[in-house]
């Protein structure tokens, strides 16, 4: 179930608020789990058991590992958590990616499993790893609730597609949270903003990455128009929906971390993973980064650190080449700022390092989106003027007149301009006044904007469901 869709925005979303808000407290996490489970039935019916025995095995390994603290046992059943958890990941999102590269390599031929991804596994998987390794690093108390620890997990508003919440950001949420008007108008303004970003920006850039896949009049500004479109597409998507997972936690009293700090005004690649996916980026870099050293080691060591980290968040995102190669891209791009660009940039106008990050970032999505390396290379040689192509025609100048004001709209809207503006109204008494009456209005007619987008039954993708 999407949350850009009808039946969640009208049917699942009113009722449960309904529910949730009529119980006593001692109920409301039960009614969350419920809830949870019934929406993540409604999109895979099978697999929702997958889910459950995830929370099965946190839990059983949390009370293990609680229960013999301060012993060997304790490190034996944390690592059996952590295997538990990576066997079912590497079945259900990589079988079939390991499989067709030993064909490739020893000329087999093995049968592929054709198992569907579990739609949300790479999310709650890291969400049940973090839990058990805090128990045992002693960061976390032990949670000795099925029920409440069930429900973290679980949780719908960021179940599916993150941002990836941290067993300890929520663990007093569980016990005890407040409800407010305050708050729960702030959580209906975020969520009705991400819904926006998604519905009416996001969803018609990919509808101008589609045309362009279509398209047999292809040139080298199609190509360049194509890339940035699909780099504001996965902004706006990904972003919006973590918008959304952030505005529904609030209207649940749940607080959860921002993902995203408007990624495209960074300075340098490792200051845009600073912005981008925050929750991922802080997640291995607690769990495997720091573990295996960090950059207190000599320099060959933290080559090996940051080659490793970075090859296991490209395989995150897929079971693909094109994602571990992207991955690693970006591992190139730190690695030379951190002994050559970063003194090059300080010397030079900061426009400069603009223009790189966003270039570096561009190109690194196409990659991202690519069915293939061979579509990959194929792209980017389309953008540099490598294939046999023009560098316009009349068929990029007829689609960048028609989606020209929605790049102008999604670049400005990539950037704290207009969020600093309002803020700045804010601290103005005559303006405040203005503004806290406007916003709900505005809010309003947004949903209705977006309601009508969804009831003409307009493109609605999820690019991070594959995820």
């Amino acid at each position: 179930m999407l949350f850009s869709s009808i039946p969640f925005l009208y049917y699942f979303l009113p009722i449960v608020l309904v529910l949730y808000f009529l119980v006593p407290f001692r109920f409301k996490n039960l009614v969350l789990l419920v809830s949870s489970l019934f929406f993540y039935f409604y999109g895979e019916p099978i697999y929702v058991l997958l889910m459950l025995v995830s929370c099965l095995s946190a839990y059983v390994h949390g009370l293990l590992i609680d229960k013999f603290r301060g012993t060997k046992w304790a490190k034996v059943w944390m690592a059996s958590s952590v295997v538990t958890s990576v066997l079912l990941l590497g079945f259900f999102k990589y079988s079939d990616f390991f499989i067709a590269n030993i064909n490739a390599l020893f000329r087999s031929d093995l049968a592929l499993l054709g198992i569907a991804l579990p739609i949300g596994i790479s999310f709650y998987t890291f969400q049940t790893l973090s839990y058990t390794i805090d128990v045992y690093r002693g960061d976390a108390k032990v949670q000795k609730s099925f029920i409440r620890l069930a429900t973290y997990v679980a949780l719908f508003p960021q179940l599916i597609a993150g941002p990836i919440v941290r067993y300890t950001t929520v663990e007093e949420d569980l016990t005890e949270r407040k409800h407010s008007i305050d708050k729960f108008g702030e959580g209906v303004t975020r969520f009705t903003l991400g819904l926006g970003k998604k519905v009416l920006i996001a969803n018609v850039l990919y509808e101008f990455c589609e045309t362009f896949r279509a398209s047999d009049d292809k040139s080298v500004v199609f190509y360049w128009l194509y890339a940035i479109a699909f780099s504001l597409h996965i902004y706006f998507d990904f972003s919006g929906y973590s918008d959304m997972a952030i505005g529904l936690g609030k209207v649940f009293g749940f607080r959860f971390l921002e993902n995203f700090d408007y990624p495209y005004i960074s300075k340098s690649v490792a200051e845009f993973w600073r912005r981008w996916h925050m929750s991922l980026g802080t997640w291995f870099r607690d769990y495997v980064y720091i573990p295996l050293g960090g950059n207190r080691v000599p320099k060959g060591r933290w080559l090996f650190n940051t080659l490793v980290v970075w090859l296991l968040t490209g395989f995150w995102h897929g079971a693909a080449w094109n994602f571990i190669v992207w991955g690693l891209y970006f591992a190139v791009f730190l690695v030379l700022e951190k002994f050559f660009l970063k003194k090059f940039f300080e010397k030079i106008p900061r426009v400069f390092s603009h223009i790189y990050v966003l270039l570096a970032v561009v190109i690194s999505f196409v990659i991202f989106n690519a069915a293939d390396m061979t579509q990959a290379i194929s792209d980017i040689g389309g953008m540099f003027g490598v294939l046999e192509i023009p560098l316009w025609s009349k068929e990029t100048a007829y689609y960048l007149s028609s989606y020209g004001l929605l790049f102008a709209l999604s670049i400005f809207g990539a950037t704290p301009l207009l969020k600093n503006a309002v803020l700045k109204l804010k601290e103005k008494k005559g303006a405040c006044v203005v503004v806290d009456v406007l916003e709900p209005i505005v809010i309003v007619a947004l949903l209705l904007v977006i309601t009508a987008c969804l009831v003409n039954g307009s493109f609605n993708p999820f690019l991070y469901f594959r995820f």
